[in-house]
């Protein structure tokens, strides 16, 4: 089901227990950086360190990405762990950004319970007629196998992509299997872990592309190369089907009573818009390009206050902009960066919305009072000393005379370790991570990347088995299977 406009405009994201790191920088490293990976400050995270962090953890394979993940997070917790030790409370960061993304958000859903108003009643008979014309309960089942395109993919690039997608489909067609293809070549991992199997799904729940291609298809039959913001897929239709209009009258009429509620609540948002007579600065878009490539890059006053969008009354600017990209996952801003202008402009108009309804809020009474708001910002500093204290960064054990700087470096391998192995959960710091990055220059070298790619494999190649290894590689034991 599609996301309400209100929700999808006013979403932001908090401090929580989610796997999605900040931006640092890379590059190669000189030669007394040789056999590092990360550094922050004084503090080197070494590649015997990242491959001993990862040798006995089998879910993660020997990969770049998985190694600059690990050292993103190990990037995180050392800032963290240092602010930490110099101000426990996190006095000198300033959460009042965060918190006002989050005002923001509640009190554009207060107005939209206040002003939306739409007639939900649907009879049986409307209903039996909605689902005869639009054939609702359709079901279908595909597999595909996804290739996606280098950022910023040039057009050569991507036509290598769907060459290499054509040569798959070939052989496909010569009779190997899609299945087994799809687990060698999909970048979809979930999927092409089950042979590309996407099981079922229903009308909307693909986008427009790859629904349109799928319907085009019969039954067993391939597609040619699908082209969507997720890349390029290799389609196969595997099953239709259709549920009874009894089976699914509730959930129907559930979803068409949400949809005319989406559709007021359009009507509301292009009025408000409308309104304001908002228009697009020249350069708008090539700037958010640069502020997804470098989400963490320090603006003057001058350019953080220049307008993306102006409005009677007000502007959406460029920091406020890179507030809400530093919020954002690093998949999301790749897609910003080699968005086309008509997707870049909805990303923009889509604060923008966010912007004139937090203002048509504010001017309806509903801001919370400064009180709340400043309970929110101690409610928010709290979070991150939980967080803090979560992952034992903030009483460090030091042995008698140990320098602290060395009771740090063994506390943050020792959290990241237990994120690794799953006794803690992965925290997010967000924008407040963006913030302890300013003037610590953070950096992963792609050199220190690759080396511990290949002693992560070397180590995993000499060592012993682990005991569920022997168990699955042993003769005589066999998985458990239910009984018939």
């Amino acid at each position: 089901m599609a996301t309400p406009l209100f929700e999808r405009i006013g979403r932001t994201l908090a401090i929580g227990a989610v796997f999605l790191l900040g931006t640092t920088a890379c590059g190669e490293a000189s030669s007394s950086d040789d056999g590092v990976v990360a550094r922050v400050g004084e503090y080197e995270l070494s590649v015997e360190a990242i491959a001993d962090l990862l040798v006995n953890v089998e879910r993660f394979p020997a990969q770049i990405d998985v190694i600059r993940q690990v050292a993103d997070l190990w990037v995180d917790y050392t800032l963290l762990g240092v602010a930490a030790v110099d101000d426990s409370t996190f006095g000198s960061l300033d959460f009042e950004p965060l918190i006002q993304q989050q005002v923001n958000q509640f009190m554009i859903f207060q107005l939209r319970d206040s002003v939306i108003q739409t007639d939900t009643a649907i009879s049986d008979l409307e209903l039996a007629e909605i689902y005869a014309a639009e054939d609702p309960a359709l079901e279908i089942r595909a597999s595909h196998i996804l290739m996606q395109f280098p950022p910023p993919a040039s057009a050569a690039q991507r036509d290598t992509v769907r060459t290499q997608l054509l040569a798959i489909r070939a052989r496909i067609e010569a009779g190997e299997s899609f299945a087994a293809l799809a687990n060698q070549f999909s970048q979809d991992r979930g999927s092409g872990a089950l042979g590309g199997d996407l099981g079922f799904f229903g009308r909307g729940d693909m986008v427009v592309e790859f629904e349109e291609a799928v319907l085009a298809l019969e039954p067993g039959e391939l597609s040619q190369p699908v082209e969507t913001g997720f890349g390029l897929h290799l389609i196969r239709l595997d099953e239709l089907r259709s549920k009874d209009f009894a089976d699914i009258a509730a959930d129907l009429r559930t979803r068409v009573q949400t949809e005319r509620f989406f559709r007021a609540e359009s009507t509301y948002v292009a009025g408000v818009e409308g309104r304001a007579d908002a228009e697009l600065t020249d350069g708008a878009l090539d700037i958010v390009r640069e502020l997804a490539r470098n989400p963490a890059s320090r603006l003057s006053g001058r350019a953080g206050r220049r307008a993306l969008f102006d409005y009677a009354g007000g502007a959406l600017t460029v920091v406020e902009t890179q507030l809400v990209l530093q919020t954002q996952a690093e998949p999301f801003r790749q897609q910003v960066v080699n968005g086309t202008d008509d997707e870049i402009d909805a990303f923009l108009r889509g604060l923008l919305q966010r912007e004139l309804l937090a203002d048509e809020a504010r001017a309806s009474g509903l801001e919370p009072p400064r009180e709340r708001f400043d309970s929110m910002v101690t409610d928010a500093r709290s979070q991150l000393q939980d967080a803090a204290g979560t992952l034992r960064l903030t009483r460090l054990d030091r042995a008698p005379g140990e320098p602290m700087e060395q009771a740090l470096e063994r506390a943050v391998y020792e959290a990241v370790e237990r994120v690794l192995t799953g006794a803690t959960d992965v925290i997010e710091l967000g924008v407040i991570g963006f913030q302890l990055r300013q003037g610590s220059s953070p950096a992963i070298f792609d050199t220190g990347v690759g080396q511990a790619v290949l002693r992560l494999g070397q180590l995993r190649a000499n060592r012993s088995p682990s005991l569920m290894e022997q168990a699955v590689d042993s003769p005589g034991v066999a998985p458990d299977t239910p009984n018939d």
